[in-house]
């Protein structure tokens, strides 16, 4: 053997035992762990698909039936269908793994030549499932159920046809990291404090609520809430809302991730419940973004605007004790279509991952 290959020999071993290293990192307990404890997150307001100002606003018992043929116009040409492959394809791009909704709307219309009904959770799994992404039901709060109502969109007579709507609230879990993520616990509420509308047809009330699940990630537990509080057309409600919500299903030992549209801007300007909720208790996700204003609402009511609308920040992911917000993204702030509805929901979504210590 040379002398020149003797040389040459050791620094070739080094050299294999530090490719060895650095292909042995990613099996490495250490390392392993840290991304194990990496939970990401999204929120997202699926918008109902009309406003339901009309109804609400109604003088006389014809009016609000006039009122809801105008809203249930509204939402079928608003395109839940279709919004919902471009809200399947932010899940797909981010792969969290919980994702809570809000507006999860179910229109049943019955009766002769009535137009579809739309359950926007059965079409929204549909168009996950057509990507091969695998998200189970965790948890459902049923909110609002409204109905039946006489509906004039149909080819019966008056009264032939009727239109119920029922709102919820979901959380819905990654199959593909329920190795590694366990999910007990499905829990759901709603408030005492409701708003509650005089109409023409009696008293109509949103009856918002929360669900929840407890979460082990690597042998670190967390609890995860999601809730849709009051607009801020009503404060004092809305306020009430906050305050129960840290009371009750915000509270647990350890980690606390809360996400929602929770209706009040983060900037001060509409209500106090975003500062209810920081002020002593949670910490914001987008706070990792200093200087971004985050607007996530609103576009219009048809979602025909080219240029967004959004100027107020209220869907949010807050944390809580042992758990950190490592970044925060909007998703669905830009228009997903050439032409109407330009918009996957008449808000954007938040993804954010987080630390769970």
């Amino acid at each position: 053997m040379s002398s020149a290959f003797r040389r040459l020999r050791p620094e070739r071993l080094r050299l294999q035992t530090l490719l060895v290293a650095v292909l042995l990192i990613p099996l490495s307990g250490t390392v392993q762990a840290g991304n194990k404890r990496e939970l990401r997150v999204m929120t997202r307001n699926l918008y109902l698909g009309a406003s339901l100002n009309a109804a609400i606003g109604a003088s006389t018992p014809t009016a609000f039936v006039v009122a809801v043929a105008t809203i249930y116009s509204t939402v079928q040409f608003t395109d839940f269908p279709t919004r919902a492959n471009a809200i399947a394809d932010e899940i797909g791009t981010n792969r969290p793994d919980i994702v809570s909704l809000q507006e999860v709307s179910n229109w049943t219309s019955v009766g002769p030549g009535a137009p579809p009904s739309l359950d926007f959770l059965a079409i929204l799994r549909q168009a996950l499932v057509s990507r091969g992404l695998r998200y189970s039901v965790a948890a459902v709060s049923n909110n609002a159920n409204i109905g039946p109502i006489p509906l004039l969109l149909c080819s019966g007579p008056f009264g032939s046809c009727f239109l119920t709507f029922q709102d919820r609230d979901v959380i819905l879990v990654n199959d593909d990291t329920a190795a590694d993520l366990e999910i007990s616990n499905p829990q759901s509420g709603t408030y005492q404090a409701q708003r509650i509308v005089s109409t023409p047809v009696g008293p109509l009330t949103f009856s918002r609520g929360w669900c929840s699940i407890d979460g082990e990630l690597d042998g670190k537990r967390f609890h995860f809430v999601n809730t849709h509080l009051e607009t801020e057309e009503s404060p004092a409600e809305q306020e009430a809302q906050g305050r129960e919500f840290l009371a009750g299903p915000a509270r647990a030992d350890g980690a606390v991730i809360a996400t929602g549209d929770f209706n009040s801007a983060a900037d001060g300007s509409t209500t106090r419940t975003y500062a209810i909720l920081t002020k002593s208790y949670f910490d914001d996700a987008w706070d990792t973004n200093p200087g971004d204003p985050g607007f996530s609402c609103c576009q219009n009511e048809t979602l025909t605007n080219p240029a967004s609308q959004s100027s107020t920040r209220i869907d949010l992911v807050l944390t809580h004790a042992a758990s950190r917000a490592l970044d925060a993204v909007l998703v669905g702030d830009m228009p997903f279509e050439a032409n109407p509805p330009f918009w996957a929901s008449d808000h954007a979504g938040v993804v954010a991952t987080l630390r769970i210590h």
